[in-house]
């Protein structure tokens, strides 16, 4: 037993716990229960909270995180596989963070290791910002594709756009999801079948009765998101945008192909601004599948 006396207090080196190494912290499941430490997580890094999209994810796909020993989180990040269960076609990784105080030290290296090998051969795929891409082809990633962030107020103007659109209906949704699982190249009802519940608007585009695209708004801390945006051609992506900005005064953000020229050169004439450039990247996979023509913007970035 350690005593005073003579000798004076017991030393703080004997009885403080130590704490752990980075690199000994354990790799866990994220769950809804997470959801609080995620946002905090996001706001330690002056992103928005975003609990919103943080609930989504961890719904429809899974998360992976290190707990901080003096409490949240050191990292995290999301992926949502789409497919069939048992053998997922692609899965798409977003919302890689780690916390400020424990930036570059290999955190987010070893986070993604282990998602990598958790997967196994899955094809992965993900948006990086210009300071993430060395590290993600440091990991095997090779970059398909750039996706331009646009942000602004839409102002109406130019030709009416002459497609349909209506507000989507409980109907709506096999017809969308066909369409989608045909665009996307596999299957991803389980998250597409949330959007009546996570968008605060869902339209749907159509000709002669048959549906040709379809697009939903979710509210943002400061905006509202359009994604996922999927139409015939950019006639009806247009006409997607234009129906659901007539229905919102907060501005609108998107993430718009790069190779959609006509519809970024459309949006930025009618007042929205590009932001940010991002590398669409994947591994495992030589491209993205489906019909990047028929592709206009994601539903998040996290999300593929």
């Amino acid at each position: 037993m350690l005593t005073g006396g003579r000798h004076g207090p017991p030393s703080d080196s004997l009885t403080r716990v130590p704490t752990p190494s980075l690199a000994a912290l354990p790799v866990r499941r994220l769950t809804l229960r997470d959801l609080r430490a995620c946002a905090d997580l996001s706001e330690d890094r002056g992103w928005s909270r975003e609990e919103h999209k943080w609930g989504l994810l961890l719904t429809a796909g899974r998360g992976y995180g290190i707990d901080d020993p003096e409490g949240g989180l050191v990292s995290a990040c999301t992926v949502t596989e789409y497919g069939p269960p048992e053998r997922p076609a692609l899965a798409a990784v977003g919302m890689v963070l780690v916390a400020a105080r424990h930036a570059r030290r290999g955190v987010g290296r070893r986070l993604m290791r282990h998602v990598i090998s958790a997967l196994g051969p899955t094809p992965l795929t993900l948006h990086a910002t210009p300071n993430g891409r060395p590290l993600y082809e440091e990991l095997g990633f090779k970059v398909v594709g750039r996706a331009e962030m646009v942000r602004g107020r839409f102002s109406p103007g130019g030709p009416v756009p002459r497609t349909a659109t209506r507000a989507a209906t409980a109907e709506d949704l096999a017809a969308v999801l066909r369409l989608d699982a045909e665009v996307f190249g596999t299957d991803r009802t389980h998250i597409i079948a949330r959007l009546p519940a996570f968008a605060d608007r869902f339209h749907v585009a159509e000709e002669e009765g048959r549906l040709i695209g379809y697009a939903a708004s979710w509210p943002h801390t400061h905006d509202d998101v359009v994604g996922p945006l999927v139409a015939r051609d950019t006639e009806t992506a247009k006409a997607l945008v234009s129906s659901l900005a007539a229905h919102t005064r907060r501005p609108l953000r998107t993430d718009i192909d790069v190779r959609h020229e006509e519809l970024l050169a459309w949006v930025t004439a009618r007042g929205l601004e590009r932001v940010a450039d991002n590398a669409v990247m994947t591994c495992g996979a030589a491209e993205l599948p489906g019909d990047w023509t028929r592709r206009f913007a994601p539903l998040t970035v996290a999300a593929g």
